[in-house]
């Protein structure tokens, strides 16, 4: 079973199509999410609470930024050092518009030093998906 992490707190997921997801919200111009940019992180085990952290301060800073964030997710049970992030947006131009928003972003910034700085990630992976 996974965790998620997103705006209206942590609750349990499981068996969620990425379809049925995507369908099920709106991007924040009011639009259909027709992208998910879907993260994979490589998390230190020894640092989970530190990536808990830094997953739930994007809660505040992704839907800021332009982003419609679908959740953060990170181990509860098995494998202890794979995370993820689904972020939808309504275009690829909005995603390009969106990440230069958080280079402009203080608390983006800050939250990237966060897990840079306690070498909380040691890898990551993105994937644009669109939904069907």
């Amino acid at each position: 079973m996974l965790y998620a992490l997103a705006a209206a707190g942590a609750t349990s997921v499981t068996g969620v199509s990425m379809g049925t997801v995507a369908k099920a919200v709106s991007a924040p111009s009011g639009g259909d999410v027709k992208i998910v940019v879907f993260i994979r992180y490589q998390i230190d085990p020894y640092k989970i609470e530190d990536f808990r952290k830094y997953a739930q301060n994007w809660a505040r800073i992704i839907p800021r930024c332009g982003g419609h964030l679908l959740g953060y997710f990170m181990p509860h049970e098995g494998t202890n050092d794979v995370g993820w992030g689904l972020i939808g947006f309504d275009s690829l131009a909005a995603y390009e518009a969106y990440r230069a928003k958080l280079k402009a972003d203080q608390e983006a910034r800050d939250n990237f030093s966060l897990a840079f700085n306690n070498r909380v990630i040691l890898r990551e992976e993105r994937s644009f998906l669109e939904a069907v």
